[in-house]
């Protein structure tokens, strides 16, 4: 009896609902029907207060109520019901994706030790033949582990458990960093790295960790999707009560018709495809969500065939 009563007590907590489905209240199934009740109250004291002064019998005032309040809470009930079911589907996905890519991060990192190990030689002579078979080998380990880190992420953005550690940081000093990281692709890609930092910025209150995934990929996706010689402008500079990092490039650029797709899950425009097939279309949507979480905010302009310029605000403790 006393589960049942437990039970029942945990129903009417729509809070606690809310984040079991990972949702936020407005979108929250438990939540939706509280408020239809409140318009179906409201309704029916409409309806009572019209059949009162058209209908002359009480008994047809009480039927009319009595019928509108019935359609409208199967109405109700119904579409409720529905959201509440999709919120279940979209939770045990979540789930599953959480406890899959968990379960992968073992497997992947032993098979990472692996090759390197025999890459090493330590084991034996290895051939060169046998060394460009082991480095495609550990090219594919590097790109499923960095599949199951986005993924993982994206998990905890879904389920609200996304923990940001916040503590002030120069961002000009953690952009300084990731650049010179990127400086040995971005050769290789024949691209030029530009850094424009305003002088005298102010610290920002961040979590490095994960700031440095959004800078990661903006500055990923700037020298990725450059044809051919291209030119990376990275610029920091002071707003209102912000600090404003802004990337430009002279890449693919994004089509017009993709650009409110651009920050999607799993979202990856045509035009990126035909130049680079890699990419899981995770990166940017990570990229949102942390920078929302932050207290910040998050944009882009792009032309095709001409390049983007993607930006972030931080607030300024």
């Amino acid at each position: 009896m006393m589960v049942k009563k437990r039970g029942f007590l945990q129903q009417l907590n729509i809070p606690k609902q809310c984040q079991k489905y990972g949702l936020s209240l407005w979108q929250c199934p438990q939540f939706l029907f509280l408020i239809m009740g409140i318009v179906i109250i409201g309704v029916s004291l409409i309806s009572y207060a019209l059949g009162t002064r058209y209908l002359v019998e009480p008994e047809m005032v009480a039927l009319l109520v009595l019928l509108v309040t019935i359609v409208l809470f199967v109405i109700a009930f119904t579409i409720v019901r529905n959201f509440e079911r999709l919120a279940e589907v979209s939770r045990m996905k979540t789930e599953f994706i959480s406890v899959v890519s968990h379960q992968l991060r073992s497997p992947l990192s032993n098979l990472k030790w692996a090759i390197e190990l025999l890459m090493s030689g330590r084991l034996g002579k290895i051939e060169e033949k046998q060394t460009e078979y082991f480095k495609i080998l550990k090219e594919n380990s590097a790109r499923m582990a960095e599949l199951v880190s986005d993924l993982l992420v994206v998990s905890r953005i879904e389920t609200a458990t996304l923990a940001l550690k916040k503590k002030e940081i120069s961002l000009e000093e953690l952009t300084k960093e990731l650049i010179s990281e990127f400086n040995l692709f971005a050769r290789a890609s024949n691209v030029e790295i530009k850094f424009q930092p305003q002088k005298n910025l102010p610290q920002v209150w961040l979590d490095p960790s994960q700031i440095k995934l959004v800078i990661e990929n903006f500055l990923d996706n700037a020298i990725r999707y450059v044809k051919e010689k291209g030119k990376v402008e990275i610029c920091l500079k002071k707003t209102d009560k912000a600090v404003l990092f802004e990337i430009k490039d002279n890449g693919v650029g994004i089509p017009k018709e993709d650009r409110k797709y651009i920050f999607q899950k799993f979202f990856r425009s045509e035009n990126v495809l035909r130049y680079q097939t890699q990419g899981s279309g995770l990166g940017l949507y990570i990229a949102k969500a942390i920078v929302e979480k932050s207290g910040g905010k998050i944009g882009f302009e792009s032309e095709e065939s001409k390049g983007s310029t993607f930006w972030f605000t931080l607030p300024i403790k």
